[in-house]
């Protein structure tokens, strides 16, 4: 019998390609967006299908999913500093509401859930790389608070259900990810310099571009949540690629992707911006068998290529935010 899984946030970047691949393991996927921050042109390709289904619907209200269910993935919520900073209470209420609907959910269907929590859950951390067993530095009421707190309450939220209900749930911690169907304008450090090269503006970085992220290419990513979603570990894992680069290279490495000869200018620095990140993913090498294979070379091609195949990358965003 078919196995059916559900997809929260199917028409975002991750949850698309989470959804092409559960419909390429032969599973009847049922994609789930409000389209806040979604967009079907990602899932156009799926619509057509027999084994997948879409519902226009807000996770922070009431789920109902008829029939069987064996599996949830909970990847709705904003996930650009451009979005959680327009709709902050909304990215609260995904994070709180929509995972405590989810949760249900999947208490009432028997079903495992994995829900997406991530790096911000380390705030600006103190300790580098990060290890799971880091609980984080996190300022509340600062203006990244509503995403933070959002996934460390998540998290919470899920462990709960986990040791009470006995329900079975999975924890990922996403680090940096990038790829196809991510928005040119969504504020990232990424898109927004690829966007700012294609433009010929000169590449926005904020600080003094010391400080550092660490990107990993989607389909290394989703390989990673499906080798978790079948373990037997209930504990949070990272998933991100640990080859860390200061914001400064990075600029310079999209400078020479592109050809461009545009400058590198420099803004002050966000409130409670991170200075490092970079997973320790021991955890993941041990348990689930997984590192990341794509090399940021041969990613950042792929993904610059996707762009300038868009109708409109060379509509200028009102703002941008590097996270």
């Amino acid at each position: 019998m078919t196995k059916r899984i559900l997809v929260t946030g199917a028409a975002g970047f991750l949850g698309s390609h989470l959804s092409d691949r559960f419909v390429k393991e032969g599973y009847h996927v049922i994609g789930m967006d409000n389209l806040i921050t979604g967009d079907m042109r990602n899932i156009a390709h799926l619509m057509p299908l027999n084994n997948f289904e879409f519902y226009h619907h807000d996770v922070t209200k009431y789920i109902h999913i008829p029939g069987e269910l064996d599996y949830i993935l909970h990847f709705a919520s904003p996930a650009s500093p451009i979005d959680y900073l327009k709709i902050p209470i909304q990215t609260l209420k995904v994070g709180s509401l929509g995972t405590h609907n989810c949760l249900g959910l999947a208490l009432a269907k028997n079903a495992r859930i994995l829900v997406a929590s991530t790096s911000e859950v380390y705030g600006d951390p103190l300790i580098h790389p990060q290890t799971e067993e880091y609980w984080g530095n996190v300022n509340p009421v600062g203006p990244r608070g509503v995403y933070d707190e959002a996934k460390r309450f998540q998290e919470a939220m899920t462990m709960a259900y986990h040791t009470f209900h006995q329900v079975e749930t999975r924890i990922i911690r996403i680090f940096n990810t990038y790829g196809p169907r991510m928005r040119l304008n969504d504020g990232r450090a990424l898109p927004a310099f690829i966007g700012q090269a294609l433009r010929g503006e000169d590449l926005t970085v904020f600080g003094d571009g010391s400080q550092t992220r660490s990107f990993c290419y989607v389909d290394d990513l989703v390989e990673g949540i499906y080798r978790l979603l079948f373990s037997n570990y209930e504990q949070p894992v990272n998933i991100g690629n640990p080859d860390e680069i200061s914001l400064k290279d990075f600029a310079e490495e999209i400078l020479k992707l592109t050809g461009s000869d545009v400058k590198i200018v420099y803004k002050p620095l966000p409130t409670d911006d991170p200075k490092q990140r970079k997973p320790d993913i021991t955890k993941a090498k041990e348990l689930l068998g997984w590192e990341p294979k794509v090399s940021r070379s041969e990613g950042l091609k792929i993904t610059y290529d996707y762009f300038k195949s868009l109708e409109n990358w060379d509509v200028k965003p009102k703002e941008f935010y590097q996270k």
